[in-house]
């Protein structure tokens, strides 16, 4: 099973194109797509409907998306019907089996005086893979703040291991008819998580390693399959010029797991032919 995650940033590319057909190419034929920076009427891009587009683009998928706001751009009344009109901006989770249940977790925030601050989430959806039933997330945390990205670690951490007893989005739907939806332990978190390898929010969900001990499995952190499995491509980021700004920028995307599924990562890759976006996609194959 192929797993990838892919900060497509509103759908324009290092040449300053908007191009959804060569991000579908990009992540085409894995069985699990996150992707982040997915927009519907964002002015940077046209006001094009993102969603729409790569549903278009991937019709064999499955897909949810959760927007983290809307805000309105042009919302009018038109021969007296009220036309909504808004800018959102959130995460997407495609996959080639149903999506049973997602919610969209809203990130703990603060208010910025300076540089934009908007509101940050992890899309979840269960679905039913090969290995069993696994919880995915499409995340994307703070870009400004280490201690906001440790606060959004710390709720998110909370949602990740706290699962079964919460009952995820849904739970006592045989009242209605329909079966009740299983709570499983396993989850995959992909995204653009803006951290370094040992910095303060990355420790505070993958932990540090002992002195003596190195980095053994316990029940209160989210397991970092890097440092489990000593595979370095696990974590991709990469350093370039954005057309227009002469200021470097650094983007990271990872995948972490729970225990559960820490020994089924077998082989781990980053697609460098992808040429869409600052942020290169990042895959994983589990088996």
């Amino acid at each position: 099973m192929k797993i990838v995650t892919y900060n497509i940033q509103y759908g324009i590319g290092l040449d300053g194109k908007y191009d959804v057909g060569r991000i579908a190419d990009a992540v085409r034929g894995a069985d699990i797509i996150a992707l982040q920076e997915v927009t519907r009427n964002n002015p940077r891009n046209g006001d094009r409907d993102m969603v729409a587009e790569i549903s278009e683009a991937l019709p064999d998928y499955f897909a949810a998306y959760g927007s983290n706001f809307e805000v309105n751009i042009g919302s009018r009344l038109e021969n007296g019907r009220a036309i909504s009109t808004s800018f959102q901006l959130g995460n997407m989770v495609l996959s080639k089996t149903p999506i049973h249940l997602s919610r969209n977790l809203l990130l703990p925030r603060s208010r910025s005086l300076e540089t934009m601050n908007f509101q940050r989430g992890a899309l979840e959806a269960l679905i039913e893979t090969p290995l069993g039933f696994i919880r995915f997330y499409s995340t994307h945390l703070d870009h400004r703040s280490p201690v906001e990205r440790q606060s959004q670690i710390r709720f998110l951490r909370q949602r990740l291991l706290n699962y079964a007893l919460e009952g995820g989005g849904l739970s006592g739907i045989p009242e209605i008819g329909l079966p009740d939806l299983p709570y499983p332990e396993a989850f995959i978190v992909m995204g653009d998580f803006n951290m370094l390898p040992g910095s303060p929010e990355y420790v505070e969900l993958a932990g540090r390693p002992d002195h003596e001990f190195g980095m053994p499995l316990t029940a209160d952190l989210a397991v970092d399959v890097a440092q489990r499995l000593a595979v370095a491509d696990l974590v991709t980021w990469v350093d370039l010029d954005r057309p227009g700004d002469k200021s470097r920028y650094k983007c990271i995307d990872y995948i972490f797991t729970s225990a559960s599924l820490a020994r089924s990562l077998q082989r781990l890759w980053s697609d460098r032919d992808a040429v869409g976006s600052d942020h290169l996609p990042l895959w994983a194959e589990l088996g």
